[in-house]
């Protein structure tokens, strides 16, 4: 571990930049219909309790990374193999998240560019970045972070100035009853983008007060949930059910409409900086636990230096995850959400919290 520390305020921004990173370009729970915006919120609401789950296993070994007290709790050959798959687990949202990135690049300025070339160069930018290590990454969210806020409150006014936004298009509330809304829950709004915060257990040891960290966790979630609900409450009340489920990018969309006294228009990079911010921040989070973690398990001494290694296997690794935009949007929705998160997010940190308290009960009465 590096030798650094980060407040609690700045853990908190640095959560909610990583929840919304690529879910506020996604028409995220749309198949919940004009009712997406409830299951974001339940998604969030029943995430609360895998993230204490995480918050635990933290205040058992506050001084370790997951990396190192999974080995403690599953003894030394299991712990390694499972660090290791969690370890690849990060690099390969982290290639996701890149894939978005470029598509939305791609899509929105650059149709003629190769997704390599646009890849690249935010990799270049992240690699930088975290090579100079978790202080640094903090203090740009707090710079950026303001910056991001202001962008979203002057679009939601001018959203809502151009008279665009139709209620109309929210109604029936719960058409077909409440059990579509509890699919949706369980096979996307829980997993993406809230329990991905497990990413930062890498980041908790770093805290300069752990008491504040399980209120930091549960409140950056509950801000970043709101601004998801918001969003989507935007994009079907403005573009209509058929419209967000079809478009790539929906709050590119709702941007790319406003229109104010005939003068301010086109307004699609507010949308495309606000993106920008909070997937590159989602990114670098991924890839310095990525880092840290290969780190500690392989006993680098230095691990900026795995930053470039580990950093072109992402950039590679984004480019041949899926030949086309549909192929990776239904890899992330259906293949990503069964083989990868359900029993990385939901089942296996309950199971290592069960055997970190039965051991420490076994220590107590020793």
């Amino acid at each position: 571990m590096e030798k650094a520390k980060i407040s609690a305020s700045q853990l908190f921004i640095l959560m909610v930049l990583f929840e919304l990173g690529s879910a506020l370009l996604v028409p995220l729970a749309i198949d919940a219909k004009q009712d997406a915006w409830l299951a974001i919120l339940l998604g969030m609401v029943c995430s609360f309790a895998l993230l204490l789950v995480y918050h635990k296993l933290y205040t058992y070994y506050p001084d370790l990374l997951p990396t190192e007290y999974m080995q403690r709790i599953l003894g030394k050959v299991f712990g390694t193999v499972l660090a290791f798959v969690y370890i690849l687990y990060f690099m390969y949202d982290a290639s996701r998240v890149l894939r978005d990135f470029g598509e939305m690049l791609l899509t929105f300025a650059y149709p003629d560019t190769p997704l390599f070339i646009a890849n690249a160069l935010l990799m270049l930018v992240i690699v930088y970045t975290v090579r100079k290590g978790i202080e640094v990454i903090a203090r740009s969210g707090e710079l950026l972070f303001i910056f991001m806020y202001v962008l979203a409150v002057v679009g939601f006014i001018l959203i809502i100035s151009s008279g665009l936004i139709d209620f109309k298009n929210l109604q029936p509330i719960l058409e077909e009853g409440l059990f579509p809304i509890l699919k949706v829950v369980f096979t996307q709004t829980l997993y993406f983008p809230f329990t991905e915060v497990i990413v930062f257990t890498m980041i908790f040891p770093y805290l300069d007060n752990p008491k504040k960290a399980k209120v930091t966790m549960l409140c950056a979630t509950g801000l970043s949930g709101i601004n998801l609900i918001i969003t989507m409450l935007i994009n079907i009340s403005v573009l209509g059910v058929n419209l967000t489920a079809r478009s790539e990018f929906p709050l590119l969309s709702t941007v790319a409409s406003i229109q104010v006294a005939d003068f301010l228009e086109r307004l699609d990079v507010f949308f495309m900086l606000a993106s920008i911010i909070t997937i590159f921040f989602k990114i670098c989070l991924l890839f310095y636990a990525a880092v840290v973690g290969t780190a500690s398990l392989f006993k680098v001494k230095s691990p900026s230096r795995l930053s470039y290694p580990l950093g072109l296997i992402i950039l590679f690794l984004s480019i041949t995850i899926a030949s086309n935009v549909q192929e990776h949007i239904h890899e992330g929705l259906k293949v990503a959400m069964f083989a990868l998160h359900i029993p990385l997010l939901v089942i296996i940190p309950p199971m290592l919290l069960l055997i970190a308290f039965l051991k420490n009960r076994k220590k107590h009465r020793g």
